[in-house]
């Protein structure tokens, strides 16, 4: 006769155990293919940070965000400003960290510096009691995530340059509605997207609505977003408008600053949204006063996390705006993050945009967890985000930065090394 043994529990984490003891911080560059956008084009390597913290009981936080030698300054600070606390205090953590920062910083800087903390912080808060992040923001109301083809006017390559060879890509060219479509056909094809948006500002309206239209012939069913990101003035934002009467689910951030958003939405038969007028809370108020959007692209890299982000979802539903999700070139561990707030925020009434189809190939997390289905991601089912840490990926990308010598992202100085005469001044139409 067998006998069955019972495992003791393994023993909960003191107040000790979860105090942040390391916090390793790892620039990266990886593989961008050329897009182009209303202030140039995207360089062949994009530079982006991976945080890791440790707790005195060895559980390991990731987090992840945007570039620079002066985000990598200012996330040393951070670091330096946390040691020693514990990873449930994430209130205590934003304070320290705001306060160790320099005064003259954007409140914007100061929300993503400490954004890459909170989620790394969120993660092994997970780890620590067997929950999901989103089950710790407040459950989940979603099990997956829907998200938008974003599609980009591009080169076929990176021309040659500075003795290097062109670098080409999979996608190739898609200057002209037809390359649009195209490259539409691909994404959803491969990741079954259900809604569309377009990345405009690069050629003159005219031609961006004809692109505008060439998907909808090609895409009936599918909503269509576009996106010149402030490259257009008022009168020209709203002749936009009129002539993609019944064709946008949402024009994005068509002319710059509430003021001129607000005359545009008045003409505007669609709503606007926006990442670029309304990217802190104390945006909201003049925006509502004015009516300038109707639909805001959270980010918690901008809002400062994913507890202020899901906090954004409850003053959208309190003033009747649509809620979406903004993304940058991003890899795995923040989709991850996008998945789970998105997940846990009921507000979210729109598809979220993501890079990933440009940038998945070099992801820094394990494959399994992350997968497109039908245009959605499913919550990853692990504690914490869910995802592991590839380090050998890793260590590949940090050394491409460290060979590359990057120092910031520059879309328009790459622009100008082709086309001297081109500036970013905006609106440009």
């Amino acid at each position: 006769m067998k006998t069955s043994t019972t495992l003791p529990a393994a023993p909960t984490p003191t107040a000790a155990d979860l105090k942040i003891t390391e916090i390793t911080i790892t620039p990266i560059a990886f593989s961008d293919p050329p897009l182009l956008n209303a202030v140039g084009v995207h360089e062949p390597l994009v530079h982006r940070v991976i945080i890791e913290v440790r707790t005195a009981n060895g559980l390991l936080g990731l987090g992840e965000c945007a570039g620079g030698q002066s985000r990598l300054e200012n996330l040393a600070v951070g670091a330096n400003a946390i040691k020693g606390l514990g990873v449930f205090d994430t209130s205590v953590m934003e304070q320290l960290i705001t306060g160790a920062l320099d005064p003259s910083l954007s409140s914007f800087e100061k929300a993503a510096v400490f954004s890459a903390f909170e989620v790394a912080a969120l993660d092994i808060q997970g780890h620590a009691t067997g929950r999901t992040v989103s089950e710790l923001l407040g459950g989940t109301v979603r099990d997956e995530v829907p998200f938008s083809a974003y599609l980009f006017y591009k080169w076929a390559e990176h021309p040659a340059l500075d003795g290097k060879p062109a670098i080409t890509d999979e996608w190739g060219e898609a200057l002209d509605p037809a390359g649009l479509v195209r490259q539409a056909q691909k994404m959803i094809g491969e990741y079954g997207f259900k809604s569309i948006k377009l990345k405009g500002g690069v050629f003159p309206p005219a031609q961006e609505i004809e692109a505008i239209k060439a998907l909808r012939e090609a895409f009936p069913k599918l909503p269509l977003r576009l996106d010149p990101n402030t490259a257009w003035t008022v009168e020209t934002s709203q002749w936009v408008a009129r002539e993609t009467d019944g064709l946008l689910e949402y024009l994005e951030d068509p002319t710059p600053g509430l003021e001129g958003m607000g005359e545009v939405a008045a003409a505007a038969s669609m709503p606007l949204a926006t990442n670029m007028c309304v990217v802190a809370f104390d945006h909201i108020k003049r925006s509502v006063e004015l009516d300038s959007v109707q639909v805001i692209l959270g980010d918690h890299h901008y809002w400062g996390g994913l507890r202020h982000t899901r906090e954004l979802g409850t003053l959208c539903q309190t003033f009747g705006i649509g809620l979406s999700m903004h993304s940058n070139s991003h890899l795995g561990i923040s989709l991850a993050a996008m998945v789970h707030v998105a997940a846990a925020t009921p507000a979210l009434t729109y598809a979220c945009d993501t890079h990933y189809p440009w940038n998945g190939h070099n992801d820094v997390v394990k494959p399994g967890a992350l997968r497109f289905v039908d245009g959605s991601v499913r919550v990853p089912t692990g504690t914490g985000l869910g995802v592991e840490l590839d380090r050998d990926k890793l260590a590949e990308l940090h050394q491409q930065y460290l060979d590359a010598k990057m120092t910031a992202r520059d879309d328009t100085g790459y622009m100008q090394r082709f086309m001297p005469e081109y500036t970013a001044d905006l609106p440009r139409w």
